[in-house]
């Protein structure tokens, strides 16, 4: 599949909100606005307004309760070619899982399988091929088309 045909999730319902049809949403990037048809189409978005922990959306498709419900669950994707261009040093989480990585020695190590972010900055989570995972910090140079890590991370 060619990186415009990859679909990035950017939420997911994760319950209904009132009875009209309102959705709750976990979002995974700071800004849902510049996109209204989620799911190649099949979800247009109404209305969206921030909450605590996430935010609240309408959805065309999505007439009440009932409906809202049943969706719980649903990721929210668009294609990879919708996300807005890159500055330098800068990459999306999507683009990074997969690749392969290696050791400053030149170590094969296995693939990134994971970016999490716990507050203090992104950490690639690796798998090795025997299925053993760990973590390591995210820096600049450790990004290109295969991830770099410390040889001192590795296990």
């Amino acid at each position: 599949m060619g990186s415009d045909e990859r679909r990035v999730t950017l939420a997911a319902i994760i319950g209904a909100h009132g009875i009209a049809g309102e959705v709750r949403l976990k979002l995974f990037t700071d800004d849902l606005s510049p996109y209204k048809r989620f799911n190649d189409g099949a979800l247009t978005l109404k209305s969206l307004r921030h909450a605590t922990n996430g935010a609240i959306a309408r959805f065309a498709e999505i007439p009440d309760r009932t409906a809202a419900e049943s969706c719980r669950g649903t990721a929210l994707t668009v294609a990879r070619a919708e996300l807005p261009p890159l500055g330098e040093g800068e990459y999306y989480h999507a683009d990074l899982i997969g690749l392969a990585c290696d050791t400053d020695a030149g170590e094969p190590v296995g693939r990134v399988v994971a970016v999490e972010n716990f507050g203090a900055g992104d950490i690639f989570e690796i798998e090795k091929p025997d299925g053993k995972r760990f973590m390591v910090p995210i820096t600049a140079a450790t990004i290109g088309d295969r991830v770099i890590v410390d040889a001192s991370f590795v296990e």
